[in-house]
């Protein structure tokens, strides 16, 4: 097995490091996360206890205007116990596609819908501890209609030019991960990245 790092001219390594399940047990079941305690046979034949959080999966939205500017929240955020300026989001429903999470998160919290989706990555924020998955879509041809918070939710919206929002990173005042990564693509796009407004759906 190699120790030094490969150049990346030379191809992508492909070396199996696949664990293996032998035996799980839950520890902990809410309404919305699972914690698990697998037993794993590791790729040397040894084993060992693997703890994670099973998580329903996620969608964010970038709410785009023509003018470059973005439709951010700012909410209070109980685990860290402090406020933060993020991107709309919200978990999957069971059995909901992304996308039809992402069209009714951005209603629910913002009030506003999109004549225009495109979905634009997919992020894995937490390997280490958890199997969530998040698909980031943008949203453009925004028109405001109504919003319709859940009755636990309390949350503030407001608009900022995209250049503000990425001084917002640079300084420190945006860290919630998926809203800096979708604010990185949409300085991208503003470049010259193609984007392809057919590929909404998931893969």
């Amino acid at each position: 097995m190699p120790e030094m790092p490969l150049p990346s001219g030379g191809g992508l390594p492909e070396h199996d490091f696949t664990e293996h399940r032998i035996a799980t047990t839950v520890v902990y079941r809410g309404r919305m996360l699972e914690v698990r305690e697998d037993t794993v046979r590791l790729p040397d034949g040894n084993s060992a206890r693997r703890e994670y959080v099973v998580h329903p999966g996620a969608a964010v939205i970038l709410p785009l205007f023509d003018d470059w500017s973005v439709l951010l929240e700012r909410q209070f955020r109980y685990p860290v116990g402090q406020h933060f300026y993020e991107l709309p989001a919200g978990k999957l429903e069971a059995g909901e596609p992304h996308l039809e999470t992402a069209k009714r998160e951005l209603l629910e919290e913002t009030g506003y819908t999109a004549a225009r989706w495109a979905r634009l990555c997919t992020l894995h924020p937490c390997i280490g501890y958890s199997d969530e998955m998040v698909e980031v879509y943008i949203a453009r041809g925004l028109s405001f209609s109504r919003r319709n918070l859940d009755d636990e939710e309390f949350l503030e919206t407001l608009i900022v030019p995209l250049d503000e929002a990425l001084e917002w990173i640079r300084t420190g005042r945006i860290t919630e991960v998926k809203t800096q990564m979708a604010l990185f693509w949409a300085d991208r796009l503003r470049s010259g990245w193609p984007l392809d407004e057919a590929d909404a759906a998931a893969p």
